[in-house]
């Protein structure tokens, strides 16, 4: 694990830019992110809801690699902990046509795995970050943050979460600063573990709100994801419309912004432009009209869509 460490892998423009091709990005928020990701030592997302915390985070596993190897399990004193989730790891097989000999010469206890992203929310417990055994096979699960070696691990909604805020970070103050975890098996036995990912926090709070100085001196990098701009705003209605049939009509957009935005001073944020032509299409099929951006189909689609915000 320790030759695959993503504090090992460097990210330079070019690659940064390719792994957030498909989304539209402040330029100057692009340079901030470039640094952060290359430190590998984790950061704060913080901003308004709806502005791509969480899509920025999925992408930044690309930036890493394509795949990389795990293995399936771990065996510990005579306990078995599952490292392999199929439902957290994709597995990339080798040669999908040898199933009947493996010639492949590769140890079968190890996968190869597209390089991870683990997203977890509110849902979040402190269970969750600890080897938890199943009474009737005996057979150990690992952690998240296991599972999320040599990726990325995403805390959405940090702040949100069902355990209180003190207690998620103070398990995890150690680990940020020594790159290494240590976990309780069942029998009693503290066995150490490499912690090695990409930790983001995630959250719509301010993260002085959230945490103290010990906490944020091992977490450097605090970046905001601010609204975007007009311009931004129609970069985003031109990516999202062949996506359900429509065609880009400036003209249209402009009509939007200047009566449902200018007129009344609302605030842009990145996740309007398709939440609002999804609506214009469901407008445009239950009329059964041809599937155009018009004043009418966003008149319809605001009034629903702001209505109690």
């Amino acid at each position: 694990m320790a030759a695959q460490s993503i504090a090992k892998q460097t990210v330079n423009v070019e690659e940064l830019h390719e792994a957030f091709k498909d989304l539209i990005i402040n330029k100057q928020m692009l340079d901030t992110l470039g640094p952060a990701i290359n430190s590998g030592r984790g950061m704060f997302l913080y901003g308004e809801p709806g502005n791509g915390k969480t899509s920025i985070a999925e992408r930044i596993t690309r930036c890493f690699g394509s795949t990389i190897w795990i293995p399936r399990a771990l065996g510990i004193e005579g306990e078995i902990i599952r490292v392999f989730d199929p439902g957290q790891h994709e597995e990339v097989p080798l040669d999908p046509k040898s199933e009947l000999f493996n010639l492949s010469g590769v140890d079968p206890r190890w996968a190869r795995v597209v390089r991870p992203t683990i997203v977890v929310g509110g849902e979040l417990t402190l269970d969750q970050l600890e080897v938890t055994q199943n009474p009737h096979t005996k057979v150990c699960e690992a952690p998240l943050q296991l599972k999320s070696n040599c990726g990325t691990f995403v805390i959405d909604d940090f702040g949100r979460q069902r355990c209180p805020v003190a207690d998620l970070l103070n398990r995890w103050i150690v680990p940020l600063e020594k790159r290494y975890d240590f976990l309780n098996m069942p029998s009693g036995k503290k066995v150490q573990v490499p912690f090695d990912q990409l930790i983001i926090f995630s959250t719509n709070l301010e993260p002085r709100q959230l945490v103290d100085g010990a906490f944020t001196r091992r977490i450097p990098y605090k970046i905001q994801v601010i609204d975007p701009t007009e311009e931004e705003f129609h970069r985003i209605v031109q990516l999202v419309c062949p996506h359900f049939g429509f065609e880009y009509d400036r003209d249209t957009i402009e009509y939007l912004l200047a009566t449902h935005y200018r007129a009344v001073n609302r605030p842009m944020r990145s996740c309007q432009p398709r939440d609002l032509v999804l609506q214009v299409r469901n407008y445009c099929t239950y009329h059964r009209i041809p599937k155009r951006l018009t004043p009418e189909a966003f008149d319809f689609a605001v009034a629903n869509y702001f209505s109690v915000m």
